[in-house]
This record gives C-alpha cells, sequence and structure tokens, in this order.
C-alpha cells in the first residue's frame, strides 16, 4: 500500500525556513541555509541503520525519488540476502572488501597494486565505508562520480613562472574525469575478483564512466629542460639530479628509476632492464650521454649497495619518494612545482622524441607503453612535427623536381 504523506507535503516544504525540516516515513528534507533544499533517507534494514542522503531539489531529486530509494534498498536487501561469502553470517563491507582485495592480488602477483591501494585508501573506502559490497547500486556509484566531480582543484595552464615565458590562466574546476575513472576502474576490477573469488554471486552496479577528451600534455622545453637540470646539480640533494637527467634522457616512469639495481645497468648494450614495468618486463635504451654519466655515477655510489638510489631508512632499501627535493629544485628552475611534477619528465622526453620526427611504433618501445593509442597522444598534442613534416612534403614536390607538380598544374589550367 502507497504511503500517505500529510506533512511533508509540498506546500509545507515551500514553507520551510533555513535550518527546519520535516521528517514523515523515514525520508527527511531539510531546508538548508543557502536555500537548497536536501532529502535524506533512514530506515533498517536487516538489523542496520541504513542512512543515505537522496539528493537535493537544485538536482530535481523529488520526494517521489526518495521513496523509490527506500523501496530499492529493502528489495536489494529481500532478493540479496544470499550474495555472501560461504559460511559468512553478515555482509561484506566494502572496506573489509577492500582489504581483503589487495591481500590477494599481492598474492596473485597483481599490477599497479600501489596505485590501486591509494585509491581506495584516498578516495573509494571513505565514500564507501561499510556499505554492504553486494549492495551497492548504480545510484551510490553515480552518488561518488558526483561527489568527486564536484571536489575543487585550482589548475593552470602553464608550467612556467615566467610571465615572459607563459600567460598563467587559472580556472577553478572539479576533479578531472580521468581522474575518475581511474578510481571507477579500481572499482569495476574489484567487482570482478569478488565475482571470481566467490564473495558475491553477480555484479551490483553497473559502472558508467566519463568521457575523456584528448587533454593537453604538458612537457618542458629545451630551455626549461635545461635550467631544471643546472637546478638539481646546485640542490644539496644528491639523487635528485641523477633522477631528473634518467628522466629526461629515458622517459622512465618515478619508480622505474628509484628501483634500479646496478646489475640492470649494461653500459655496453646501452641499456637498463626494468623487471617490473607497468606493462611488463622490458629492456629501456639509453643515449649515449647518459650511459657515460652513469658509468661515472656508478663508481661515486657506494659499491656495498645493489641500488642506484639508495636509502637506509627505507624498507626495500631504496629511495621511494623524491617529491620534496623535486619541488624545490623546480622552484629554483623558476617554473610552478604545482604544474611541473615528476611524471612530466616522462611527458618532456616522449613529446620531443615525437617533435624530433621519431616513428610512432619506436617511441612506443622507448616509453614501455602497452599502446599505440597513448603514444597518439603526444603526436596529436603537439603539432609543430606535424606542420614540419608537411613543409618537407611541399618543398619535395616544389624543390628538387620543379618541372613536377609544377608543371603538371599549369597544363592542366591551361587545358
Amino acid at each position: 500500500m502507497a504511503k500517505t504523506f500529510q506533512r511533508l507535503t509540498r506546500s509545507a516544504m515551500r514553507k520551510l525556513k533555513p535550518g527546519e525540516k520535516i521528517i514523515e516515513h523515514g525520508v527527511t528534507f531539510e531546508r538548508l541555509a543557502d536555500g537548497d533544499g536536501r532529502f535524506t533517507v533512514a530506515l533498517m534494514v536487516d538489523g542496520r541503520r541504513i542512512h543515505r542522503v537522496v539528493g537535493r531539489e537544485s538536482d530535481g531529486t523529488t520526494r517521489t525519488q526518495a521513496e523509490e530509494f527506500q523501496t530499492k534498498i529493502r528489495n536489494d536487501a529481500k532478493h540479496d540476502r544470499l550474495s555472501l561469502p560461504k559460511g559468512r553470517k553478515t555482509a561484506l563491507s566494502f572496506r573489509e572488501a577492500s582489504t581483503r582485495y589487495l591481500a590477494r592480488l599481492e598474492e596473485e602477483g597483481g599490477e599497479d597494486i600501489k596505485s590501486k591501494r591509494r585509491r581506495l585508501e584516498i578516495h573509494l573506502v571513505p565514500f564507501f565505508g561499510n556499505m554492504p559490497l553486494s549492495k551497492i547500486g548504480g545510484f551510490d556509484v553515480e552518488r561518488y562520480k558526483k561527489q568527486r566531480r564536484e571536489e575543487k582543484a585550482i589548475k593552470s595552464s602553464a608550467v612556467s613562472k615566467d610571465k615572459e615565458a607563459a600567460e598563467r590562466t587559472f580556472k577553478e574546476t572539479g576533479t578531472a574525469p580521468g581522474t575518475v575513472n581511474r578510481e571507477l576502474a579500481v572499482l569495476s576490477h574489484l567487482f570482478n575478483k569478488a565475482i571470481e573469488w566467490g564473495w558475491i554471486d553477480r555484479r551490483p552496479a553497473k559502472i558508467n564512466r566519463f568521457k575523456e577528451g584528448s587533454g593537453r600534455i604538458a612537457y618542458l622545453t629545451v630551455d626549461q629542460a635545461c635550467r631544471l637540470v643546472e637546478a638539481a646539480k646546485k640542490d644539496d640533494n644528491e639523487q635528485v639530479y641523477p633522477f631528473i637527467v634518467i628522466a629526461l634522457e629515458t622517459s622512465m616512469r618515478m619508480m622505474e628509476i628509484l628501483s634500479i639495481r646496478r646489475e640492470h645497468v649494461d653500459l655496453q648494450r646501452r641499456i637498463i632492464y626494468i623487471p617490473k614495468a607497468k606493462a611488463g618486463a622490458r629492456e629501456q635504451p639509453i643515449t649515449v650521454h647518459l650511459a657515460e654519466f652513469l658509468a661515472g655515477y656508478l663508481q661515486a655510489i657506494p659499491k656495498s649497495t645493489p641500488w642506484l638510489f639508495p636509502s637506509l631508512g627505507a624498507k626495500g632499501g631504496h629511495t621511494v619518494n623524491i617529491r620534496k627535493p623535486f619541488r624545490r629544485v623546480v622552484e629554483a628552475a623558476e617554473l610552478d612545482p604545482d604544474q611541473v611534477v615528476r611524471h612530466t619528465l616522462r611527458h618532456t622526453a616522449i613529446t620531443h622524441l615525437v617533435q624530433a620526427g621519431v616513428d610512432l611504433p619506436t617511441i612506443k618501445r622507448i616509453s614501455g607503453h602497452k599502446t599505440l593509442v597513448m603514444v597518439e597522444r603526444y603526436a596529436h598534442a603537439n603539432g609543430e612535427h606535424i606542420r614540419a613534416a608537411m613543409d618537407k612534403l611541399d618543398k619535395r614536390y616544389r624543390g628538387g623536381a620543379e618541372s613536377g607538380l609544377t608543371d603538371e598544374a599549369s597544363r592542366s589550367t591551361a587545358r
């Protein structure tokens, strides 16, 4: 039987003043300080009190939608009580599932565990918390997406603090769609593994990701890269200079660089072996200059350490974070530390390979990307080499063979 609301009516809601609320049949409508109205629901399901924010008036949320949300929760509880790991008497919470998920991935030798852990701990677990894994619905996922997109961040369109080098434009915006999509990918993978491991019998929610644009890939000009290297030479930290040199001349990722071992460096073949790269083990080509640099650097560090970036205080024996000295060097080079991050060095190396005219399959081999699609982003984002290529085509047609297309065009016009 449908509920009859006598107090939570449209006229009563309109009369509410900021801070006042009406509660009826587990649905609460509250008038907020900014004049907007917020619907929440509270109900008991399987002995647990559930309290959820459904939405605001300004978003088009209505009392009917709040009722439908209540009904959905009760129906899910009725039809999904058995979607639990065998032998469990209580529903597996998202918090507990995420802990087990990471532990199982480590046992299986899963990929990219560090970033998965970070996205879970910082964003996903604080949001979904103790919500039963099997009862996370599409509505909950959409609420997560909305919350993350509304979190404010300051972004700048320039990498240089030098006003003559670049015009700085600041824009207040939410979390980038690509960032949220990476978090949704972790959530989706957790769902898939939960089914594989028998924790749930079906996927609890469909995950719709944001459409991503090609985006702008920030990189350093040759002059900016030189300033950064010179600033690193003068810094008190002895590891930031070799870190920057290796990054700029290989396009290697931060942890790939910091975890280099002596035996991984082959100066004669000019390669660095990376056993745990993101796309699988690979041999990283290096420049002649970098080979000469590493020859001297290897002699300078203690022979007793197997690492190129040793750290006595680190659990693994090598440095894992170089953020503070890197920011200090960026500022010393008169660049913006909020825009020039460690990954910018990878973008810089790949971008200059593209601009130098190196073919994309070769760049993919150097950068260690899984697919050409990712490398093509650099080609699309940097058009100078495209224009240079068209200039070469123009010169070829009208340079060494001046009587070629030009003469043919003349004859065609005459006819």
